[in-house]
């Protein structure tokens, strides 16, 4: 698949894309903590943008600090945006939207879109979940699905947003699992997938495997298995 953007799979939820014009954004930077992300990623430097799926600790992950570090702008959902704001994010680095809206920036829009999952952060309600659609002007579209069961918005998404990539949660017990996120990719009918959510922790059970078997089997997607901070897209 030919595209000006690239990407990388950071190990857990996380992501690291980096626009045609060279704009590096972090998806759910959950990065020092996270006992599969490789080294060299752990403490990113140059971020321009953070966008957040939902409030856990495992997709928050080092968001506040990289913001601190970098000057970055992050993107999430009105009540987690506020209470990253009671953390210490500053105002004018801060973006909030809800579900359905899409925010514009240089060459990419980044739409909320529904999960079907909980949100909280330091204990606080922080919304409800969400997905988020990455369009890359005049290129791909990445959508990453968040933590999310299977639901039927799913189809509709789709048809409107028509995404090259999807990243997919297989691991089971706090999502779906490889056969449910099989189902998302033939609903969704996306060129390619990422299964994501998977193996960081022992009782995130489901096998990438199994997914690419059970979505060889539904569909026509490919499945991509990268290893924590391999370019998938280039």
């Amino acid at each position: 698949m030919e595209t000006n953007v690239k990407a990388w799979w950071l190990g857990h939820s996380a992501f690291k894309l980096e626009s045609p014009s060279g704009k590096t954004i972090l998806i759910d930077p959950f990065l020092s903590q996270n006992p599969t992300t490789p080294e060299e990623f752990k403490k990113p430097e140059n971020v321009d943008y953070i966008l957040l799926t939902h409030g856990h600790e495992d997709h928050v992950g080092d968001t506040l600090d990289i913001a601190k570090r970098t000057g970055c702008t992050v993107v999430a959902q009105v009540e987690l945006s506020q209470l990253l704001k009671k953390n210490g994010l500053a105002e004018d680095k801060r973006i909030e939207f809800n579900k359905g809206g899409t925010v514009h920036f240089d060459d990419f829009s980044v739409t909320l879109v529904n999960a079907n999952h909980s949100s909280s952060f330091g204990g606080e309600y922080a919304g409800e979940a969400g997905g988020l659609v990455v369009s890359f002007e005049d290129d791909i579209c990445f959508y990453h699905l968040g933590d999310t069961n299977v639901f039927s918005d799913l189809e509709i998404y789709g048809e409107i947003y028509d995404p090259h990539v999807i990243a997919v949660p297989i691991g089971d017990h706090y999502t779906m699992g490889p056969q449910e996120a099989a189902i998302c990719c033939d609903m969704i009918g996306a060129k390619i997938a990422i299964p994501i959510h998977y193996g960081t922790f022992p009782v995130l059970t489901g096998d990438p495997e199994e997914f690419k078997s059970f979505t060889e089997e539904y569909c026509d997607t490919e499945v991509k298995i990268p290893k924590p901070g391999e370019q998938f897209l280039s």
